[in-house]
Formats: C-alpha cells, structure tokens, sequence
C-alpha cells in the first residue's frame, strides 16, 4: 500500500477515510501566487490526495492507519530511528531525517549497536537509548495491533534490547539477517519516543516503566491509541507537544486539515525552512484543482487527464512534475472465495485473466503516460537489479485470443448470452480444475475504488476486453476506505466474499528501499489479502530476508511474474505535481512517497 512506503520505503498501502473538502482561501496560500514565488514566504499549502486526510500521529499506528501521508507527516515530529528514501536519485540512507548517527554490525551478523544523534525533546530532556526502548517494549508485547507486524519480522527477530549508554544501544537478532533488510525495511520501523512523558496508562498517573513488562505495555498502548483516536485534540493534548522533529501540529481538524508549525526548540540539522505548512484535504481531483486554478495551492496535482493541457497550469505559475513510486499496482484474487475461489486457484484461469489486460494501452491512453505497465512483485521503473527477465519481458502481453484459448482448451465454452461456462468439469488437463462444478460461469466481481476517472475508464476497458473473451465483469465501485476494509474481511473475520479489489489509483504497495515480498506475498501476513499460499514463493521470501544473492530476487521475480498471485496492473504515478514556481522541494520528489516540508522554501 501507499504504504506501504514500501516506502518509505515504507510500504504503505494507498489508504485513508475520507475527508471534508477545504473551500480555498481557508489554506492561507492566496498571497502565494505569481511566477516569482511567495510574498509570504513563512507558508506553504500542499494539497493531499483526493479523498483522504491524515487520521493519525502516534509512531506506532494499527493497520488501517497506514496511510502514506500520516506516516510522512508523524516522521516531521517524531525522528524514526532509520530513513530510507529516493530523494537523491537512488533508494538510500537519509542521515539528516534519521534519528541514528551510526551504526556498526558484529563481526558474526548477529548484533548491531546504533549510536544515536544529538537530539532533544522540545520540553529540553535529551533524546536516549531508553526511548528507543520504549517504543521497542511496546511493540513486542503488543506487536499484532501495530500495522505493518508481520509474523517472525521486527520486534519479534530481536531478542535482546541492551542500553549502553544515554546514546548508543546494541540490538541483538535471532538470526543472521541480509543487513540491507535490516536497515532498510525493519529498523526503519522503530522511532525514539518520549518515555519520560508517554509510559503511563492514564492521564492522571504518574510516568514510570511500564512498559518494560507485558501487563503495562499492553496497557500504556491502550491509553495511547485511545488519546491518538481524537484528532480534534492533536494540537491541544499535552502528549503530543513532546517532539523532537522540525515541526509540532499547530491544528488538525476532524476534516483532515493539518497545519505544522516550526519547532523552535528541534535540535537537529534537518532545521525547518518554512515556518508553517498547511495541508489540505479535498473530496476529489476536481475539487482540488478548483483550488489550484485559483492559485490557493503551493504544491498540489492534477489528474493524468490533464496532461493533455498542461500548459494551463503553466501559465498560472505552476512547474508541472510526475511523481513517480516506488511501488506496483495490481488487483488481489480472493482465493478463500466460496464461490469463485477454485476458479481463482486455477493457473490457467489467471493466465487468461492477465493476457486480457492491455497495459501499454491503458498507460498511454488512460494514463496519458502517466503509469507503467507492471508485470511482477519488484517496482519497475527506474530499473533494479533485483528485475527478472521474466518480469521485464511481460509472460502475458495483451492478447485475447490467447486468452480465450486457455479457457476453451480447459473446458469452458461460451452460452447463449457469450460468457464461458464449465462444461467439462472434472481435473484433468482439459478440464476445468478441482472444485469448479458443471454449469459455472465466469462471472466475476472487481471491487475497486471510486473518486477516479482514469480508474473508472480502466476498469471500464478491462471490463470490454474480458466481454471479448467471454468473461462477465461487474465493476463495485466503493470509498478507498471501504475497499480497504472489504479486502482485509478473510484476516479480520469478515465475510470474506469479495472476488478482486482495486486499491491502486496511485499505487497499491508502496514498499520499503529492499523490495522483498514479506508484508504483501507472504503467506501469513495482513496484506495478503486474497490468502495466496505457494510455498516455492514463501521459500524465496524467507531467502530475501537472509541472503544478499541477488540471483534469489530475480527468482522470486520471475516466479510472482509468472504464477500471478495477483491481476498485474498499470502502475500509476504516485501523483503529477504541479509545484508553485520559486517553490524549491529540496531535491527530486520521494520515489517512497514520503515528504519532508523542513527542506521546502521558497527563492
């Protein structure tokens, strides 16, 4: 997910509820506007993604608050230990955004000690080892509410949390572990938090050390989820103010507007260079870029549609720049189904199902270029070592004919309405497959997301290209946020009858700078959410996380590519920026997703 920065890289995936639209003028960027920057050179306004608002600050943060942006705006406040980004061109360490100085692994691979820079709280107590602690106790006693846990995977992998000394600490790890996925996609899970002033479960109570045994961990996150469920109190609740970012929250509203102002006490050498920033949510693409047409938007978007005119845009004062992602898009299968999942766990069913996807198509006309063809579980463009040639040469180009074949020569035929119907059931090689009964027809259901005209005219396509086929698509178009929920039912005890879902308008993975398939393909994890279980896959999995072969990436790559645990998709941008002119972004547009308003200012 838009998570999943993957991304970041956090892997996030695209999420959040939706929000209230913020009429222009309300942002404060009006005296913004004209070629040569800002008057008020102390405000930028930056526009979220249609549909969305931040709903949430917490470090730690359940599964469905894992939206790209609340986890770049908590990391503006709350320094995570490790941040990993593409600002540079390249996935890497971001040592000025990171609350680590250095770190050093022992000789054997087993341990490493981590030596912490020079920050401070802005209530003056210095930023220590035993913060680290902290957030560390309360996620091993508390690690499946926290989104993102996956099974054997931080904190569970540590063993043992040794304090050395105010400022440096040695993690020591069950096993030996590839280091680039240690940094990369597990201590970049950690952040210092401010134990003197959080580890209590109530108000009214003293701090002390609870979180140093199961009980009170347990508790102490309890009381903290509760405080961060209000958004309404983000810029007035005492917890919050203990920062030691380059910004604090000067208002959060129920709505999704956030306005970050300069912490004036933020020791580091990642110094804020805008005074204040406003974030503005809107209800959708257009409603924003009324906003921006107005010029009451520093830094927003456009839709891909509007490419065909961009210069417009240019002419308002805006320097138009795609951004791209890290990330792959596609559409899970639900193979737990009671219906339709024996048809799903047929190969050739998949097979069939992606020769009809005409991405290149779809990229260029839907997207005016504004996505990629995706064919496999690695992000694609800009190129990796870690591509199969599997995966970079598409195992299933568009083609129809092809596609009907592989239903034909397995016992499907088309009915007097033209939808293929098993009519040899049985699971021999030119039958339909185990569990699929004489008489089903290849009906299917896609759950996708709404509030996306290039999504809504995607889906509109691929639905005319499977008709040719032979196949019945029905398009459920949902709120993000009610997909996202509908694809989690099979792990969170729902009624688990969805078929396919969209959640990929702007990416569905976003994944951390090693883009191994832990949190999306493997077997137990949450967002796994169509239960794909191959144990070749799982294998290779297991291998990402220790070897630094890059032979076994290229084999997990061509595996996925080839076996579709899911429907490949276009990859979208994660959005086409249009960046008010003088507005300098501090470098190339984070391949993860992330931001970091502290290096905007204006020229």
């Amino acid at each position: 997910m838009r998570t999943l920065s993957t991304r970041r890289w956090v892997a996030t995936v695209a999420a959040a509820a939706a929000a209230t639209l913020i009429l222009a003028g309300c942002a404060g960027g009006a005296d913004n506007g004209g070629d040569s920057g800002a008057s008020n050179k102390d405000n930028v306004t930056y526009a979220l993604p249609a549909g969305t608002g931040p709903n949430w600050l917490l470090p730690m943060s359940p599964p469905d608050k894992m939206a790209t942006h609340n986890k770049a705006l908590k990391s503006t406040m709350w320094v995570p230990l490790f941040e990993y980004d593409g600002t540079g061109g390249a996935m890497g360490w971001d040592k000025k955004a990171s609350a680590a100085k250095s770190y050093e692994f022992s000789a054997d691979g087993t341990s490493v000690k981590i030596t912490l820079n020079d920050l401070d709280w802005s209530d003056g107590k210095p930023v220590t080892s035993r913060d680290v602690e902290f957030w560390y106790n309360l996620a091993r006693y508390n690690n499946t509410k926290i989104g993102g846990y996956s099974a054997g995977n931080m904190p569970d992998n540590v063993t043992k949390f040794e304090i050395n000394d105010d400022k440096n600490f040695t993690l020591t790890f069950d096993k030996v572990y590839n280091q680039d996925f240690l940094l990369a996609n597990q201590l970049t899970l950690m952040y210092p938090m401010p134990q003197h002033v959080w580890d209590k479960t109530s108000d009214s109570e003293a701090v002390g050390d609870y979180d140093r045994d199961e009980a009170g961990a347990q508790k102490v996150l309890d009381y903290l989820f509760k405080q961060a469920e209000d958004m309404s109190t983000y810029a007035t609740n005492p917890l919050w103010k203990t920062v030691d970012g380059p910004y604090t929250v000067g208002k959060w509203t129920d709505a999704g507007q956030v306005e970050l102002t300069a912490n004036e006490k933020y020791t580091g050498v990642d110094k804020a260079k805008i005074k204040n920033v406003t974030f503005m949510p809107f209800t959708s693409a257009d409603a924003e870029m009324n906003v921006v047409r107005s010029g009451d938007v520093d830094y927003g978007y456009i839709t891909s549609a509007q490419l065909s005119s961009k210069a417009q845009f240019e002419d308002l004062g805006y320097k138009i720049d795609p951004w791209k992602g890290w990330s792959i898009t596609y559409m899970p299968y639900n193979f737990a189904n009671p219906t339709m999942g024996p048809v799903y766990k047929q190969l050739y069913v998949r097979q069939a199902l992606q020769h009809a996807i005409d991405q290149k198509s779809i990229s260029d006309v839907i997207w005016k270029g504004a996505a990629t063809p995706g064919y496999g579980p690695i992000p694609q463009d800009p190129a990796t070592d870690y591509l199969s040639d599997e995966q970079k040469n598409n195992p299933y180009p568009f083609d129809l004919k092809a596609s009907e074949k592989l239903f034909t020569d397995h016992g499907w035929k088309k009915n007097a309405q033209g939808v293929l119907t098993c009519e040899n059931a049985g699971s021999g090689a030119d039958q339909c497959g185990d569990g699929i009964a004489a008489g089903q027809a290849m009906n299917i259901v896609v759950t996708t997301q709404n509030g996306s005209q290039e999504t809504d005219n995607m889906m509109a396509e691929i639905k005319s290209s499977l008709q040719k086929v032979g196949v019945n698509m029905t398009i459920d178009a949902i709120p993000l946020d009610s997909v996202l929920t509908e694809a989690q039912s099979c792990k969170t005890g729902g009624d688990c009858k969805w078929e396919l879902v969209f959640f990929g308008t702007a990416g569905s993975w976003y994944f951390s700078a090693y883009p191994n398939g832990e949190r999306v393909f493997a077997k137990d994890t949450k967002w796994n959410a169509g239960q794909y279980d191959n144990p070749e896959a799982e294998k290779l999995i297991t291998d990402l996380t220790f070897s630094t072969d890059k032979d076994i990436a290229k084999k997990y790559s061509a595996l996925l590519a080839q076996d579709l645990p899911v429907m490949w998709m276009p990859n979208p941008v994660y959005q086409v920026s249009v960046i008010k002119k003088g507005l300098d972004i501090g470098g190339q547009q984070d391949p993860g997703a992330s931001f970091y308003p502290q290096r905007w200012s204006w020229k």
